[in-house]
């Protein structure tokens, strides 16, 4: 939902004219994963507000991993999936389209409460995040009216997803890569803003952080202990601060515990155990050792972390309990009954 180094991405995020009415191609599920790092095309430095600052600046030196291999997690079909057309996210009803891009997000506030973290958060509008992807704002629209459509037409949000397979496209390959594009990179921004030592992480750290910011966005809040982990622990400050302050052996030792605490506090949530595969991934991530054995990291946590059991039916209520007791007895009575008549 990674280990393998992948090249960066460089596909092209060409505009799409709204009054173009032609037929886009079926949708590739299965095609090669992204291979170079999509080349968006900016808004005018005059024209770009602040709210989106932070991601048109943003420079792939920032961090330890490739944006790449982040895209091209994220858009697999085991995780967010690949849709080029306006669908209902499953929870909250809302359109999405490609890798799980929401359509429809107001500009938020989310104000840094973190005293030691000087980073703040990048919480802009979707149509403020459409257009630093370098999509024209009419198809914005355009889609969002086509699913407004749909979603009369249907009903209800579970008949339009049941059809998710056979909408025709609406946008292309191309432009659903640039808003993946610009999407992971303000989960990357957040990640950085949720997380005080960031920059110290390893790359597989980083990804696993900026990835969880990404599926959860401001919802991370929520996960406090994991959190709290994340920034106030004694040890890892103590270490990153003077990493000759303790062998090496000791170091790594005290580093392994830390983080088995780190990923502990994500495998009791509720998120690892509905969403075991793609938890198993990001969690193993955060394994010191993952960049040594990246299979060994994921078998650790697969170990561990179990799916959730449904059970087919519940308790009996004490209604259909007695319903089953009276049914018994009066079969009972039935048959003694039946009895005594062939005696007779």
């Amino acid at each position: 939902m990674l280990a393998a180094a992948l090249p960066a991405l460089a596909q092209t995020a060409t505009p799409a004219s709204p009054a173009s009415s032609a037929p886009l191609a079926e949708p590739n599920l299965a095609q090669a994963p992204l291979t170079a790092e999509v080349e968006q095309t900016p808004p005018e430095p005059e024209s770009v507000p602040a709210s989106i600052r932070p991601l048109v600046d943003f420079q792939s030196s920032d961090i330890k991993f490739s944006l790449g291999d982040l895209m091209d997690l994220l858009r697999d079909r085991r995780h967010e999936g690949w849709v080029l057309a306006a669908y209902p996210d499953p929870k909250t009803s809302r359109p999405l389209i490609g890798a799980g891009f929401s359509l429809d997000l107001p500009e938020r506030e989310h104000p840094q409460t973190d005293p030691l973290n000087s980073h703040a958060f990048v919480e802009p509008s979707s149509a403020q995040l459409w257009q630093a992807a370098g999509l024209h704002p009419a198809l914005l629209q355009q889609v969002l009216d086509q699913f407004d459509d749909n979603l009369a037409a249907w009903r209800n949000e579970r008949h339009y997803r049941r059809r998710i397979s056979s909408l025709d496209p609406q946008i292309t390959d191309d432009q659903a890569a640039a808003l993946l594009r610009i999407a992971a990179i303000q989960a990357i921004v957040n990640a950085r803003a949720w997380c005080r030592d960031f920059d110290q992480l390893t790359g597989p750290q980083q990804m696993a952080v900026s990835q969880l910011v990404y599926q959860m966005g401001v919802n991370l809040g929520e996960f406090s202990t994991f959190l709290s982990l994340m920034n106030h622990e004694p040890v890892r400050a103590s270490a990153l601060a003077d990493p000759a302050a303790l062998p090496p052996a000791e170091t790594s030792a005290a580093d392994v515990e830390y983080w088995r605490d780190v990923q502990q506090s994500l495998m009791q949530s509720q998120w690892a155990r509905l969403y075991r595969i793609r938890a198993t991934s990001v969690i193993a991530l955060l394994d010191p050792r993952y960049v040594d054995d990246p299979a060994a990291s994921e078998a650790r946590i697969a170990a561990v972390l179990r799916p959730v059991r449904h059970h087919r039916r519940g308790r009996p209520t004490l209604r259909t309990a007695s319903y089953h007791r009276r049914s018994g007895r009066t079969l009972a009575r039935k048959s003694s009954g039946s009895r005594a008549k062939r005696k007779a």
